[in-house]
């Protein structure tokens, strides 16, 4: 699985780039939470730094989480 640090700053948004819908932002961060979610025993306890990381992610597009 992804680490949290590496995830989150290949998810960085580029200046020029639009605001993408909130759905379709920041997948590679969704997408490694969502796996840690569904595999993990313990849910957001064991996935705290993958849920960080999206949060911070989609916080970049200027979306609340």
């Amino acid at each position: 699985m992804p680490s949290a640090e590496n995830v989150a700053s290949n998810a960085a948004p580029a200046a020029t780039e639009e605001k993408p819908k909130p759905c379709c932002a920041c997948p590679e961060t969704k997408q490694a939470r969502d796996q840690c979610m569904l595999n993990s025993e313990n849910g957001p306890i064991d996935c705290a730094k993958l849920i960080e990381a999206h949060r911070q992610c989609m916080a970049q597009y200027g979306y609340k989480v």
